[in-house]
């Protein structure tokens, strides 16, 4: 009898296990999703997206842009290398906004102009120390990029005095770009 109660406690020691166990799990997902972000809060995912790398032979740059819309939305990056090499890759690394023009972001909403059209316009500015790439991986046999960015824009409304009555701020966090593919142009 005692080995029969030993057996039954065993058992349902592992059926409780495997019940904690199941509610434990934590779930990984990996994305295929070319290129998406989190603007104010809310997943936005790219239809269009154009990448480029273009060597520049007369000033020894090498730059790096890429433009993702959707949803009358637009993100835009590009990031300069001074002193780069002719060569179809990018250097992989953290790229920050700073007081140069070697790193620039911005981001466009659509808005009716002084005409009646809708177009896409910029959603302010995004100041040094406000964004960020940071390019993870380069194939440069198969021209694709993965990496990540984030970028605050800011943009200040002011009335007929000049004085600032409201700043419009947009965040666009947890940006990535998987398996981007790029163009790669020399001249």
């Amino acid at each position: 009898m005692k080995k029969f109660s030993l057996i039954a406690i065993l058992f349902l020691s592992v059926l409780l296990l495997q019940n904690c166990t199941k509610d434990t799990v934590t779930a990984t997902a990996a994305s295929n999703t070319l290129f998406f972000a989190d603007i104010n809060d809310t997943t936005w995912t790219a239809d269009t997206v154009n990448a480029a790398v273009t060597y520049t032979s007369a000033a020894k740059t090498k730059v790096f842009t890429c433009t993702a819309v959707a949803l009358n939305k637009e993100v835009n990056m590009s990031v300069t290398l001074p002193g780069a090499a002719n060569t179809n890759g990018f250097t992989i690394g953290t790229y920050n906004v700073d007081a140069t023009s070697n790193v620039v972001m911005s981001y466009y909403t659509e808005q009716k102009n002084q005409s009646g059209n809708y177009v896409l316009t910029p959603q302010g500015t995004v100041s040094p120390g406000s964004g960020s790439v940071v390019i993870s991986a380069v194939d440069s046999v198969k021209k694709v990029m993965t990496g990540t960015f984030s970028l605050t824009s800011e943009k200040n409304n002011y009335d007929s005095n000049g004085n600032i009555v409201s700043v419009n701020i947009a965040v666009i966090s947890s940006g990535a770009f998987n398996n981007m593919p790029y163009t790669f142009k020399s001249n």
